[in-house]
């Protein structure tokens, strides 16, 4: 094992991969137990899921804070507010639409996915609450934590490594973009900026905010036209999902799912905006939820023994990928 994540001696209670007996329908449960939560502002409610003795979720984040809590006293929670403050302000309709035909083009870079995870070794993320290490170890550690509980999903386990790719946009060769428009939690604009968005009262700086065409509830769009047809916050989901999908990836729908709206928390945390899903989004929804309970309580200040586990993620990249992707 190259990961050292909080574990627990209790007996598992039931396989990680399961079939109801009666539908034969894989179970998504993953398999892990969740820590309490503290509010529901951001926060995961406290649950318990399956434990098959692989990856326990930790109590506490690296700073000795509960997760996703935007709300502690902190330095990094400081930098966290400031950032989301400019994010509310800044990520209008307009300026989704445009940056996305912008870096669509994929004009910029011509590189291999492990040349593109080594890149993040000089990424922070500022808007994460939880970790302030360089984006590489995040992404092992969630890919390794799936792989203990999803031991045949390699295709979950190349999604886990990859989804955090677009980062790169921070860095000068990809034009340098501002923290605030290259992470950070998502959400859909040209509709009304839903109360569980994170620092939901910095809203009222943006353009759009009064604008009657985006502010109702449907906005610009109607029931059930499925996530594909909406505009959302600009950032490194929407980016590396363009990357795989316009390189040819064979990575299935719900790993391309996955990348694109792995940050969208109004949606899979808050249960908001469902209303604009169409029944593909909610079969595929079932597969992000499940991911990104590693996303979340894998980040860790346990390193990953990258050389070790590298030849198992190059595999992988073989079998999905092109060697070279535009970017």
């Amino acid at each position: 094992m190259t990961i050292l994540i909080e574990q627990t001696d209790h007996v598992a209670q039931a396989e990680n991969e399961k079939f109801c007996s009666e539908t034969n329908e894989l179970v998504l449960d993953g398999g892990f137990v969740l820590p309490k939560d503290i509010s529901n502002d951001g926060c995961v409610i406290s649950e318990v899921l399956v434990s098959n003795n692989e990856f326990i979720a930790p109590e506490i984040n690296s700073f000795g804070q509960s997760f996703r809590d935007y709300n502690a006293e902190s330095e990094r929670q400081k930098t966290v507010e400031e950032f989301y403050r400019l994010n509310h302000i800044n990520q209008t309709y307009e300026y989704a639409k445009r940056m996305r035909g912008e870096y669509g083009k994929l004009n910029r870079v011509e590189m291999s996915i492990w040349e593109c995870c080594e890149l993040l070794n000089e990424v922070v993320d500022d808007s994460d609450p939880d970790l302030d290490e360089p984006q590489i170890e995040h992404l092992l550690q969630t890919a390794e934590a799936i792989r203990k509980d999803y031991p045949d999903e390699d295709w979950l386990h190349l999604t886990a490594l990859i989804h955090d790719l677009g980062k790169v946009l921070l860095l000068p060769v990809f034009g340098g973009l501002p923290q605030w428009a290259v992470v950070g939690d998502t959400h859909p604009l040209g509709c009304a900026f839903d109360e569980s968005i994170v620092h939901h009262k910095y809203f009222k700086e943006n353009p759009d905010y009064e604008n009657p065409a985006y502010n109702t509830k449907n906005g610009v769009y109607t029931a059930g036209c499925g996530l594909e047809n909406v505009v959302i916050s600009w950032g490194h989901d929407d980016y590396m999902y363009l990357v795989a999908k316009e390189n040819g990836t064979t990575l299935p729908p719900a790993a391309l799912f996955i990348v694109r709206y792995h940050s969208f928390y109004p949606l899979h945390r808050s249960g908001a905006y469902k209303h604009l899903m169409n029944k593909e989004d909610e079969e595929n929804l079932k597969w992000l939820q499940v991911f990104n309970k590693y996303d979340l309580y894998s980040k860790s200040k346990v390193r990953v023994d990258v050389e070790k586990v590298k030849p198992y993620y190059l595999s992988l990249i073989e079998k999905y990928f092109p060697a070279k992707l535009r970017w």
